[in-house]
This record gives structure tokens, C-alpha cells and sequence, in this order.
């Protein structure tokens, strides 16, 4: 999957029409809801159903991707020990399973096919699970990922301090200096 990229947002309180911008600006053609809940009180222009009408409008792919989403039960034998965070340690055991890698198969498919990117609530990648599937697709698969972010700017994927891959799988146990 060499040459392959990888694009994430967070949405945060942006509004659509800026939303919208913002994906053209970095060539989006496709987006992937990776929220465990496609839903927003506050912005109800991000729920899904509302994604689903005015994101094809905007001539962008819009598909919910329930098995990529959040907040996944932490195992109390959890082996990633390097993450401070329980929920991002539960979502790295998560991405250990059958579900997480059919769903990311399907994902990097997709994006070899066109450019695509994956969506959660948190405007900053660093604080949302976007980065340990970007953690995944760098380190396991070679995939060149890049974060849309305010302003616009792209800024590229750094790895997580502490991930190291074992026996095929991505860890998070190496010490961090």
C-alpha cells in the first residue's frame, strides 16, 4: 500500500458550509464516520443522517463505519501499557480484533480507490482515537496519513510514543523517554 494516503478530521463546532471547504481544500472524496455514535445535539448538521444528504450534495462519499468507532472496554490485562489514557488503551486492545481489521481492510480499500478521509467529533487528532488508527495504518500498513486540521493545514501523522509492532500487531508497552 505504498504511496497510499490517508486523510482524518474532527469536525468539532465547525460549521457545514466551512466543513465543506475544508474537505474540498485538501481534495476529500470520500468520508468515513468513525464515531461509535453518529450523532451531534449540539450540531445536528453532523448527525448522520444529515451527513448522509448534503455531503453527496457537496459531490463527497459519505458512509458510517460503526466497527472503526470509539470508546471500546478497556481489558484488565491490557498489554499497552505506554498509553496514560484508559479509553485509548481499550481502543488499542480493540484494534487487535477480527472486527477492527475487516473494517480497516475495507477503509484502506477504499482509499486506495480514492482520496478519503475519516471523521470523529474531536477537532485535534492527538485527543481522539483517529491517532492510534493512524498509528495502525502508518506502522502495519505504510499508509501515509495526514491530519486536516483549522486554517486549513495538513499536518503529517506522528506515531504514538511508545508503539512499537509485535508478531504482526501494534503495541503500545516500549518505554518513552
Amino acid at each position: 500500500m505504498a504511496g497510499m494516503q490517508l486523510f482524518t478530521v474532527g469536525h468539532g463546532t465547525t460549521p457545514q458550509a466551512d466543513f465543506v471547504e475544508l474537505l474540498r481544500w485538501a481534495g476529500v472524496e470520500s468520508l468515513v464516520d468513525v464515531r461509535i455514535g453518529p450523532g451531534s445535539r449540539k450540531h445536528p448538521h453532523f448527525g448522520k443522517d444529515s451527513m448522509e444528504a448534503w455531503l453527496p450534495e457537496a459531490g463527497i462519499a459519505y458512509r458510517w463505519e460503526k466497527e472503526l468507532g470509539g470508546f471500546r472496554r478497556l481489558l484488565p490485562d491490557s498489554p499497552d501499557t505506554s498509553l496514560r489514557n484508559d479509553s485509548f488503551r481499550a481502543y488499542a486492545g480493540y484494534m487487535r480484533t477480527p472486527e477492527f481489521e475487516a473494517a480497516l481492510k475495507q477503509l484502506l480499500a477504499e482509499a486506495d480507490r480514492q482520496r478519503t478521509a475519516i471523521m470523529c467529533s474531536e477537532t485535534v487528532w492527538w485527543r481522539c482515537h483517529r491517532r492510534l488508527i493512524s498509528d495502525h495504518c502508518t506502522l502495519l500498513h505504510g499508509v501515509h496519513v495526514r491530519h486536516l486540521m483549522p486554517g486549513p493545514k495538513l499536518v503529517d501523522h506522528a506515531v504514538t510514543s511508545g508503539s512499537r509492532v509485535l508478531d504482526g500487531q501494534l503495541r503500545y508497552d516500549a518505554p518513552t523517554g
